[in-house]
């Protein structure tokens, strides 16, 4: 490469690798084989599945992206919104968006903080990595969400954050809106605050589960009882669990909680297409106690999920020495709040 491009190799060579990894995040965008990126950009980009699921919410609407960056927002808004204007404040992505979306895109240089649209829902994903390193506080943004949020106060807006973003601390910045948490693959990808115009009358959580299409909102019944394990314990997704609806959620379902502050939840059926585990042994969680009941059903490789217990699954494994021939799992929680509550082990068989 060196002999054949000079200078220009390293490039090239970042060039290639990151169209690479870009061909699966992105894929549902269109062809983006000969699009442009930086590691950066390509690492802040929304995953294609994400973006899509935005643009639906907002199809029919005037969009302006107020931090395009390389344009992935953009191609997924051009399939649904009547209008769609992108700026950066990057020349460089600005460029990039630029090739990478075509002659006819509507882009300009503008600072996200100074808004160049009127009337248009504005669509904000701020920098969250400086240097390969995330940026988990909101203050640490940029823009920063209090100014963003003071900037376009009156307007319909859209602002991307992290998953592990403070509820209780964008409240306390005057947002009155939806935050929606996203899940896709088993991760949850996002947090996404809706301003109140856009958010679905009384809504102020929503779960979406892209692989599965469902979702759940805190306008649904929360009626879910707590009681002791039946056949199956589920597992609700990170979305879920994260919106703060696994009441909601075990309500919909018929299910119900093993412990009122725990997100583990029961039932004696298993939700359609939802992944649980079949109950074949409970205990108090004692190592001696757990290795015994593993050895007893000839356990070979096991799967540890914990919440309200404090142990190191992947030690936990190393101690217990399996030997045996079956996959199994064991869910390691806490029962009872406060000085009343005791480990219990559920030693399971994984639906999948």
């Amino acid at each position: 490469m060196r002999a054949r491009f000079g200078e220009r190799a390293p490039i090239l060579v970042e060039t290639t690798l990151l169209r690479r990894r870009a061909a699966d995040k992105l894929a549902g965008l269109g062809d983006v084989s000969s699009w442009l990126f930086t590691d950066e950009a390509l690492q802040q980009a929304t995953v294609a599945a994400v973006a899509l699921h935005r643009a639906r919410r907002l199809a029919g609407l005037v969009v302006h992206d107020a931090t395009c960056s390389i344009g992935t927002e953009l191609a997924a808004l051009r399939g649904t919104a009547a209008r769609v204007i992108g700026s950066d404040i990057d020349p460089v992505r600005l460029a990039m968006a630029r090739h990478n979306l075509g002659p006819d895109a509507d882009l300009c240089r503008a600072d996200a903080l100074h808004p160049v649209t009127r009337d248009a829902v504005v669509v904000v994903d701020p920098a969250r990595r400086r240097g390969g390193r995330r940026r988990l506080r909101p203050d640490d943004y940029q823009p920063a969400l209090d100014p963003l949020l003071a900037t376009y106060r009156g307007r319909e807006l859209v602002v991307k954050c992290a998953p592990g973003i403070d509820f209780e601390q964008v409240s306390r910045l005057g947002f009155e809106g939806e935050i929606e948490v996203t899940a896709y693959r088993g991760s949850v990808r996002e947090a996404c605050l809706w301003s109140d115009g856009l958010a679905a009358p009384g809504v102020r959580r929503r779960a979406s589960i892209l692989d599965s299409g469902e979702q759940i909102t805190d306008t649904e019944p929360d009626d879910c009882a707590v009681r002791p394990a039946g056949r199956w314990i589920i597992d609700p997704d990170g979305a879920v669990v994260r919106a703060g609806l696994v009441r909601h959620y075990g309500a919909r379902h018929g299910l119900w909680q093993l412990d009122p502050e725990i997100a583990y939840l029961s039932g004696d059926r298993l939700p359609a297409g939802v992944r649980g585990f079949e109950v074949l042994e409970q205990l108090p969680f004692d190592e001696r106690r757990l290795r015994q009941a593993l050895a007893a059903l000839e356990c070979a490789a096991l799967e540890i999920l914990v919440r309200g217990v404090q142990v190191d699954p992947d030690a936990l494994r190393r101690r217990l020495r399996l030997r045996g021939s079956r996959r199994l799992s064991v869910v390691i929680t806490r029962i009872g709040s406060a000085a009343a509550g005791r480990g219990t082990a559920f030693v399971c068989r994984p639906s999948r």
